[in-house]
């Protein structure tokens, strides 16, 4: 009896585990294809997958943030899937290449096509300028399957804080390429190799002196291959000689 109590207290922690990811895991999300640079354009993908057993999906609809406006939202044209992109006018056009934008992107959304149980389907979307001056971008996802459920992913994780029931996808932004460049101090040159550091010939230290230690580490190098070659060829004519000896 005793026995039978621990096993199925077993199964049961085991299954509660498997549900608990489960849950974890299978949420909508996004990713870029390659790097979401800041103030770069970039193609990313809404991975939808289908979380019930008994229903399919069969509309996503993604909202873009208000506050990261993105002048160009492009989605790729998937088989049996049709995309509906929705704009709005800014009060404050935008500049973009020299260019007025009055209109943005607000909302994206597939319909007509099924995401079947146990299945996933990746919307990927080619989206720009993204910000400059954030590291992350939270777009607000509904999911809709064919019985008539909504599962709204629109709760904004919290650094530190638990991963909410139904997160939105976010992305994240790297830094753009090059900024690294911009004020960071050149390392300094080696003892005796600074520019305009002379010795008493008035040559430069830095590349003779160099070359002078490299060609003198290469002809030690040399000299101690040249003396190991020799020394296995002796210890070979010494065995040879033995065994002539012997003979």
């Amino acid at each position: 009896m005793k026995t039978s109590r621990v096993s199925f207290a077993a199964a049961l922690a085991a299954g509660t585990v498997l549900a608990l990811s489960g849950t974890a895991f299978a949420h909508v999300s996004v990713q870029p294809a390659g790097e979401a640079a800041k103030g770069g354009y970039a193609t990313i993908n809404f991975k939808v997958p289908n979380e019930r057993d008994n229903a399919s999906t069969t509309q996503i609809e993604v909202n873009f943030p208000a506050d990261q406006p993105l002048t160009s939202v492009m989605p790729q044209e998937l088989p049996g899937w049709t995309s509906t992109v929705e704009k709005t006018k800014l009060d404050k056009p935008l500049t973009v290449h020299g260019k007025q934008i009055n209109e943005v992107v607000t909302k994206v959304t597939w319909t007509g096509g099924k995401i079947e149980p146990g299945k996933f389907q990746q919307f990927p979307v080619s989206v720009g300028k993204l910000p400059e001056n954030a590291d992350k971008m939270v777009f607000k996802a509904i999911q809709t399957y064919d019985n008539n459920e909504v599962v709204r992913w629109i709760e904004e994780p919290k650094e530190g804080a638990p991963e909410p029931q139904t997160p939105a996808p976010v992305l994240k932004l790297a830094a753009a390429k090059g900024a690294d460049d911009h004020g960071a101090a050149a390392k300094p040159a080696a003892d005796g190799a600074k520019s305009g550091d002379k010795n008493d010939k008035g040559e430069e230290k830095g590349g003779h002196d160099e070359a002078a230690k490299s060609a003198s580490d290469t002809t030690a190098r040399t000299l101690g291959i040249v003396g190991i070659v020799v020394g296995l060829a002796g210890v070979a004519f010494g065995i040879t000689s033995r065994r002539r000896a012997a003979n």
